[in-house]
């Protein structure tokens, strides 16, 4: 295999716009470690933001950072780069010119990690040009890590431009990096994930002779050759694995028995159970948890419980993910009582704390159930909580419930908590959700207004949506609201 160099080009900054909603803006403190009582960084990030307007390019940005003196009064942290790039990471742009604006501060330089995360904004937003210069001016400065490169060679893969990820992977010589067995399982792993086992197996073919694979090379084959539904070249990876001297662990066998569960032949996952055992290979909770999901999932509720049983009965200790699993399998199967059960006593007693999941499900079973009472008692449980918040998908059961009973105006109240209170963004289900139900409760002229309000944001309803929304608004004889719909779902079905 001829591998060739990667040449980094630079291009002029361009344009595109980024909408703002003031209602609906995520955090952002979410995800950052940034406490209640950091209320100065928080007014920092505040003036910061301010600044920014809506639709500017890049170089807007920097031009209107590096010119405002509150802005420049602001002492440069990384802390408060990694903030600002977190809450831009969805709009290069802002990102690009808040990047830019920082480095020109006197006395500022990048960390290594911030270079990578405006790698990886510009990479998945498929600015792929812009994110070579930046890798060339990382290179210059001997900033380049093993972690750019894979980040890099992620979006490169991800924007349909494998070739070139491969020449980065080559490339490494001219970033001081070395060719070695973890920078060829990065390269074999991007590969992977984005389908292109086949075009890896042949790089790897060229490359084992001077570069051994471990036992991560095989599993990422393994992982690969499933993800593609050729769970047979998986099973044959096992033996090749053995054939290098690699033993198969509890991974290699897991990920080939979640793509039979995918199948949902289980007769093979059986037989993988037993011949793992006799390799001397435990399942892990993991397997056990995926195996009980996928038998959940056909409706084979007693097979499912009885694998819970199973894993109890070897020792194996369960987690936050297995009671989650095992709590939505025993709603489904309409015991009520003993996921509460589980809930309120088995994971205290193992002390194996819930997540926001495991809120997830108990809301969404007692709703399904009709005990909304009690669906809304650990509701204010988790909004109350100081180990794990609500999300987008804790209230869809909650607004789901206030169509089924007609308490349409308690909408109100917890849209205003989930934005308001909790900083959680409706997205395009939340938004069908609501406008459906407020169609089908005779409420269109609120379901009208969030229509206006997706648009705004960018996030493009469902045709369907549009088409009941339109229903709807014209028998209320909004005759201005209805052409503005119908010229939407033109211009939608133009760009298909």
């Amino acid at each position: 295999m001829a591998l060739v160099y990667f040449p980094f080009r630079s291009k002029a900054y361009g344009h595109c716009w980024r909408a703002f909603s003031s209602l609906c803006s995520p955090s952002p403190f979410v995800g950052t470690g940034i406490g209640n009582g950091e209320e100065c960084i928080r007014s920092q990030i505040d003036i910061i933001v301010s600044r920014i307007r809506e639709g500017s390019s890049d170089d807007e940005v920097f031009k209107s950072l590096v010119h405002d003196e509150a802005c420049n009064a602001i002492p440069m942290s990384q802390n408060l780069v990694d903030v600002l790039l977190h809450r831009f990471k969805d709009d290069w742009k802002s990102a690009l010119g808040l990047f830019r604006w920082a480095e020109s501060r006197l006395g500022y330089e990048h960390a290594p990690e911030a270079y990578d995360m405006m790698v990886d904004i510009l990479g998945k937003l498929k600015q792929v040009d812009k994110m070579r210069a930046l890798m060339e001016e990382m290179r210059q400065g001997n900033l380049v890590r093993l972690s750019t490169i894979a980040k890099a060679m992620r979006r490169l893969a991800g924007a349909g431009e494998w070739e070139d990820a491969v020449r980065v992977f080559d490339d490494l010589g001219n970033f001081e990096l070395e060719k070695n067995t973890e920078s060829m399982n990065l390269l074999l792993d991007t590969l992977c994930k984005e389908r292109k086992v086949e075009q890896a197996r042949a790089i790897f073919l060229e490359l084992k002779s001077h570069i051994s694979p471990n036992t991560h090379t095989f599993n990422i084959f393994i992982h690969g050759w499933c993800k593609a539904n050729r769970v047979d070249e998986a099973e044959w990876t096992i033996q090749e694995m053995k054939g290098h001297g690699c033993r198969p662990c509890v991974i290699s066998y897991s990920t080939i028995i979640q793509s039979y569960c995918r199948q949902s032949n289980f007769r093979k996952v059986y037989e993988l159970l037993d011949d793992m055992q006799a390799q001397g290979c435990a399942p892990n909770v993991v397997t056990y948890t995926t195996i009980m999901c996928s038998l959940t999932k056909v409706e084979q509720f007693e097979e499912a419980l009885q694998i819970a049983e199973r894993m109890r009965s070897v020792g194996c200790k369960p987690d936050t993910l297995f009671y989650n699993a095992l709590i939505h399998t025993l709603g489904r199967a309409g015991q009520l009582r003993e996921a509460v059960r589980v809930f309120e006593v088995e994971m205290p007693k193992t002390g194996v704390p819930p997540n926001t999941s495991t809120y997830n499900s108990m809301i969404a079973m007692f709703c399904h159930h009709s005990q909304e009472q009690k669906a809304l008692n650990l509701l204010r449980e988790i909004e109350n909580s100081t180990f794990c918040k609500p999300d987008i998908q804790t209230y869809y059961p909650v607004l789901k419930s206030c169509f089924k009973t007609g308490k349409i105006d308690s909408l109100s109240n917890f849209l205003d908590d989930m934005v308001n209170k909790h900083h959680l963004s409706l997205d395009v289900s939340a938004y069908t959700l609501l406008i459906h139900g407020l169609c089908r409760a005779n409420k269109c002229e609120w379901g009208y207004n969030l229509f206006e309000e997706m648009v705004g944001k960018a996030i493009t309803p469902r045709y369907k949506t549009c088409a009941l929304l339109l229903d709807e608004i014209k028998q209320k004889n909004m005759h201005d609201s209805a052409e503005r719909i119908e010229v939407f779902m033109k211009q939608m079905k133009t760009s298909e």
